[in-house]
């Protein structure tokens, strides 16, 4: 028998692939690639956790764009979506809790970065733009909040709005330039349906390959008691088959999450939004920006009127800037007292972040 004939169909397409692709030369290189192991291993997850939910996102927004119609039939359509199109909330319940899991799991994933002082030098940019993916995650939710159209997302879009609206000189073109006119209505929803599905994505998809491309160049950072270790002493495993098989696990777990909410917990949807009836009691914000939301309560109720929310948002703006440049205040690799300051800083946003957040929702009035 001629050698060709005993080669397996797969190995065929296998083979012609690679010679057109490369792919042994991806594997052999993935499998050059060490991964550090140690007690902290744990916190490497969370960045891929976060590329997972982004990707079920696109899928499933994918999907809904079939049948959603931005403007004046934004609810009726997503109406339609919830409860006369097969498996439609489904689609839709998947998408939103896909959403909230990607924002929590890039916090969780900017905080590990954080205290295992990942973002020190040569990883600043690694830091930059993982601050910015998590920003315009945030913008995302925001973004899509509103496209249901249904009484919560109304009111509260008008109160996000109304926030960046007392911005001194350039906050009310803001605010007008969101809202597309006086009052929020089908043209702010056609505007936020634009910048969801094409202005973010434009700007998140680049950004996300910059960041990939600087893990791939950094590696993985070690914490400080790996790095006090001799360098035979500490322990590696392949990226590939090892880690890459572990982060598939992983993933799968975070399915399976993702799946449980979706199918008990199903994304509700309100009754339409009216703009002449008044906003529900326990009107509030997404939980990501409860704290935020908090903090400008908590300022406007010491200082009453523009001063109290001028004050409020400048307070917030100085400490997120403060929180993107930390790298410029810890950059050694060893810690020194700016090392250690940094770290007593991030405890404390820590703890300002969950405290206001739990204050938030606790004196939030009854719903009807």
């Amino acid at each position: 028998m001629a050698k060709s004939s005993s080669v397996a169909p797969e190995s065929r397409v296998y083979r012609w692939l690679d010679e057109r692709l490369g792919i042994s030369e991806i594997v052999e290189l993935a499998g050059k690639k060490r991964v550090p192991e140690h007690k902290h291993s744990f916190w490497y997850y969370w960045g891929g956790i976060t590329l997972f939910f982004f990707l079920v996102m696109c899928v499933t927004g994918v999907l809904l764009l079939v049948y959603y119609r931005p403007g004046d039939g934004a609810y009726e359509s997503v109406r339609l979506i919830t409860y006369d199109i097969k498996f439609g909330w489904l689609v839709r319940s998947i998408h939103s809790w896909s959403a909230n899991l990607m924002v929590a799991a890039a916090f969780v994933h900017m905080f590990s970065a954080f205290f295992m002082k990942a973002y020190r030098r040569p990883r600043e940019f690694l830091w930059f733009t993982g601050i910015g993916l998590l920003s315009l995650s945030m913008l995302f939710g925001f973004s899509g909040y509103l496209l249901p159209m249904d009484e919560l997302a109304y009111f509260a879009t008008k109160v996000g709005l109304a926030i960046p609206a007392t911005i001194p000189v350039v906050g009310p073109w803001i605010a007008d330039l969101a809202r597309g006119g006086p009052e929020v209505g089908a043209y702010t929803v056609s505007r936020f349906f634009a910048l969801h599905v094409v202005v973010l994505p434009a700007m998140f998809v680049p950004l996300l390959g910059i960041h990939l491309a600087l893990v791939q160049k950094h590696g993985m950072s070690i914490p400080e008691s790996e790095q006090a270790k001799p360098e035979k002493a500490r322990k590696t495993i392949p990226f590939f088959p090892n880690f890459a098989m572990k982060d598939m696990a992983v993933w799968l777990i975070a399915l399976n999450v993702l799946g449980f909410l979706a199918a008990v917990y199903p994304w509700q949807l309100g009754p339409a939004a009216d703009s002449l009836m008044p906003a529900p009691m326990d009107i509030h914000p997404e939980w990501y920006f409860m704290s935020s939301f908090q903090i400008l309560k908590w300022f406007g109720n010491w200082f009453p009127g523009a001063l109290g929310e001028f004050l409020g948002i400048a307070v917030f703006n100085v400490g997120v800037l403060l929180w993107a440049i930390v790298p410029f205040f810890d950059p050694e690799k060893r810690s020194g007292v700016w090392g250690r300051r940094v770290t007593w800083f991030g405890i404390f946003v820590v703890f300002v972040i969950l405290l206001t957040t739990i204050w938030g929702y606790a004196v939030l009035p009854a719903g009807k």
